[in-house]
């Protein structure tokens, strides 16, 4: 199959496929006497493994190694985990920075009259993002929040 038919089968795009051959995560395909490129279903199936892989937030590099196990049938379900479970500690940790700043930009929200003047809290705290002039960030509570003089 062409390289439309494969991204049509795998869920990734034509661009991305290329981009696997060029980078060396895939194989370069086959080619047909006409130079279009030539996929198998083979081909096809690591396609879809790798887009589950992006899928769940994996990086090309670890992508790659995963697929390196995928292929060793003499592999140890052990490196596996260990992918995955460095995986998910660092998403974990994304998350708890993603609500770290979610709950500093709800106090600074919170803190902002959202009238016509022209003080806002949300503004200083991002020309002054160690605190600036607004006192209680870290914490959290709005509460806390005072302007300093």
């Amino acid at each position: 199959m062409n390289i439309g038919q494969a991204a049509k089968a795998s869920g990734v795009s034509a661009k991305m496929i290329r981009y696997y051959e060029q980078t060396g995560l895939i194989p370069k395909a086959d080619r047909r006497e006409s130079g279009y490129r030539d996929y198998s279903p083979s081909d096809v199936h690591m396609l879809r493994f790798i887009r589950r892989a992006r899928d769940l937030g994996f990086a090309v590099a670890e992508i790659n190694e995963l697929l390196g196990l995928w292929r060793d049938k003499s592999r140890h379900s052990s490196d596996v985990k260990r992918i995955a479970q460095t995986h998910i500690d660092r998403l974990q940790e994304r998350a708890r920075n993603l609500e770290a700043m979610a709950a500093t930009l709800a106090t600074l929200v919170e803190c902002c009259s959202g009238d016509d003047r022209p003080d806002c809290p949300i503004l200083d705290d991002l020309e002054e993002p160690t605190l600036g002039s607004w006192v209680g960030i870290e914490t959290g509570t709005a509460g806390a929040l005072r302007h300093r003089p």
